[in-house]
């Protein structure tokens, strides 16, 4: 068990890195124009980020983390299929938690 003093310089250290990190990009570089290569680039962190976030999820949501459970599989491949039919990151977020949810009210 980590004790709270640690607790907290951890997480005050982090917080700041988070900080510099992001004010490096906002601060320093966001009033000069960025060269079309990063912008390019920059465009695609979101649809990288996300699926590193929620493959984890997916994968490994039994309780002994071995494998998928079939509900949260279920809800991934929806989402998945809604999000290339619409082009759409909110409907196809949502298709996939409505799904979610659903399977948990029925199998729950």
């Amino acid at each position: 068990m980590i004790d709270t003093g640690t607790l907290w310089i951890v997480i005050f250290t982090l917080g700041i890195g988070s900080f510099l990190l992001r004010f490096s990009f906002l601060g320093w570089v966001g009033d000069r124009p960025m060269p079309a290569w990063a912008l390019r680039y920059l465009r695609y962190t979101a649809v990288a980020i996300i699926p590193a976030f929620i493959a984890p999820i997916v994968a490994l949501s039994n309780e002994a983390g071995t494998g998928p459970e079939p509900i949260r599989l279920i809800a991934a491949i929806v989402t998945f299929g809604v999000g290339i039919a619409t082009r759409n990151v909110i409907i196809a977020i949502f298709a996939g938690a409505f799904t979610l949810g659903f399977g948990v009210f029925l199998f729950g």
